[in-house]
């Protein structure tokens, strides 16, 4: 049972004002055109030069946020939860659909923090882009290496996609389940090495089993944001 708070705080979540899309509409919108949405910060990854790029979610789906203009005190009033309304285009960029640069917002009264869907079972499905950009878990997979150090021995993480990197830089890994193997990403924007993740991550051994969470973000195919990694 729901307690009244929470009930009416769900329902918050859910409705829209007059004019704006539900994310039902928002998905069948074609790229390139304009969209209105109403939505509610769930991370932050970066500010710079006045654009913020924002991860955000409502009730029934997630909408990625990429260099919305944003003022230096806007961008420290978008907590998790707080509710804003974009204006913007829909785009897409390597297999990520997203809202882009140009985009404009405003803060509106409301609060709503998504909980974590578990998307485990729908790795390697056509039904997992269905959850693009949300705040997902996955349990139980296996870290595989992700490549080789200088002396050719493997590895559990690299420095970048192809370990030119430095601490500092995102992080890659691969992680397996059910015999198919998928690189996850900390992105160093959204969670530095100042965080417990990115710790955790240079902490790995192959071979470790691991619980996840983080944004299911694409980029020429599921490329999952992680924000957290806890051994089983």
């Amino acid at each position: 049972q729901e307690s009244k708070e929470e009930s009416s705080a769900s329902e918050d979540a859910g409705a829209k004002s007059e004019g704006v899309m539900t994310y039902e509409e928002y998905a069948a919108a074609e790229l390139e055109s304009e969209v209105v949405i109403e939505t509610y910060v769930q991370a932050k990854q970066s500010w710079w030069d006045n654009k913020a790029t924002l991860y955000t979610q409502d009730e029934d789906g997630a909408y990625f946020i990429y260099n919305v203009n944003c003022t230096e005190e806007e961008y420290a009033k978008l907590v998790p939860g707080t509710k804003i309304k974009v204006t913007g285009y829909k785009t897409e960029w390597a297999g990520e659909v997203e809202i882009a640069e140009g985009a404009s917002f405003e803060i509106l009264d409301g609060s709503y923090i998504a909980p974590a869907f578990d998307v485990t079972e729908l790795l390697g499905t056509d039904e997992l882009i269905n959850h693009q950009n949300q705040f997902v878990s996955f349990k139980g997979m296996t870290v595989e290496a992700a490549g080789q150090d200088a002396d050719g021995k493997d590895v559990a993480f690299l420095y970048n996609w192809d370990g030119s990197g430095e601490d500092g830089n995102d992080l890659y890994f691969n992680v397996s389940l059910n015999g198919e193997t998928y690189t996850f990403t900390v992105e160093s924007y959204l969670c530095d090495n100042t965080t417990e993740v990115y710790e955790a991550v240079k902490n790995l051994q192959i071979g470790d089993v691991i619980d996840m969470e983080g944004f299911l973000y694409w980029y020429e195919g599921v490329n999952p944001h992680i924000t957290s990694v806890k051994a089983q």
